[in-house]
């Protein structure tokens, strides 16, 4: 850490992750610097980051921590603000997972999912963050790990999903899928979704999978393309296992996306099992909105013409 202030120990830190490659983030990004030094709070810019928003890690500067790569950058943070889209926050939730830092999202995306606020509500979400006006929800994640001639390879966690991928176009994917320990079907596919609820609104969407509001408690399977007779999207219980085994000798072989940032090959009789992960994600929220308003606001849902409750007990009692 460099241009630590010397009352750092008792100051309260933040975070912020920004999208640096976008010059609206990085605009953002100094303007909330700014407004959170200017409150006591310490903040903490990872250093390449940092060099990228133009400032100088030579010299001290009051009110900011530098980390380095390998800092765990959440450790001592009360919440990691993130500006960006849903590609940033997942790189947030990565970085932070090991500290379970809360993440706050301010979303200059497309859909922005994951966000709490939109870039023209950044005075506002500063102001939440000084006076303390926020809650920390948490999502269910997926414990992932990857298994060949028995011993296991690869391990790592998800919070939107987990995809078994064809690696090539032209191949298509062979698979037995299990659950909780009992073989369901084998299908040739161009992959499989494996997501939580959080997720089901990404790739499993796309996917076809079903959408479920994030207080449910379950897992998702969801087939790509698949050439068989039984190949629906599946929801089962959260103490499920679900598994999947690329098919031994099959010409096709896969590639393990993991919130579409971690990724491994998968070799032809590799395993794939994939649980509910241990330790949940924090999402900070400023205020309670119901998921469904979420829904229509980020899929922009037309919704003219509602009346709501209150219109149908006024016809009712007339």
């Amino acid at each position: 850490m460099t241009g630590t202030p010397s009352t750092a120990e008792a100051a309260r830190r933040v975070l912020v992750l920004t999208h640096t490659g976008r010059e609206e983030a990085r605009h953002v990004a100094l303007a909330c610097f700014k407004a959170l030094i200017t409150h006591g709070i310490v903040v903490r810019v990872p250093a390449q980051e940092a060099v990228e928003l133009g400032l100088d890690l030579s010299l001290p500067e009051d009110g900011f921590e530098f980390a380095e790569p390998d800092h765990d950058l959440g450790a001592d943070c009360e919440l990691a603000l993130v500006i960006g889209g849903d590609g940033t926050i997942l790189r947030a939730v990565e970085v932070t997972h090991a500290s379970r830092t809360p993440v706050l999202g301010v979303n200059l995306g497309h859909v922005g999912f994951l966000a709490e606020a939109e870039v023209e509500d950044v005075e506002s979400t500063i102001d939440a963050i000084v006076h303390r006006r926020y809650t920390a929800e948490e999502r269910l994640t997926l414990d992932v790990r990857v298994f060949h001639g028995g011993d296991e390879v690869f391990r790592t966690f998800a919070l939107n999903e987990a995809s078994v991928e064809k690696a090539a176009r032209e191949r298509m994917l062979e698979v037995v899928v299990e659950i909780d320990g009992r073989p369901l079907s084998r299908w040739g596919c161009d992959g499989v979704v494996c997501a939580t609820p959080t997720g089901s609104t990404a790739y499993n969407f796309s996917a076809g999978g079903p959408v479920v509001w994030p207080a449910v408690e379950a897992l998702l399977m969801v087939p790509i393309s698949a050439h068989a007779l039984f190949a629906r999207p599946m929801v089962v219980a959260p103490t499920s296992m679900l598994a999947i085994e690329i098919i031994a000798g099959a010409a096709g072989t896969g590639v393990l996306w993991c919130d579409g940032r971690r990724a491994v090959d998968l070799p032809a009789g590799a395993r794939i099992e994939v649980t509910r992960g241990d330790d949940a994600v924090r999402l900070v929220r400023l205020h309670e909105a119901p998921f469904t308003d979420r829904l229509v606001a980020k899929f922009g849902l037309p919704v003219e013409g509602w009346r709501g409750a209150s219109a149908r007990r006024r016809r009712e009692s007339s």
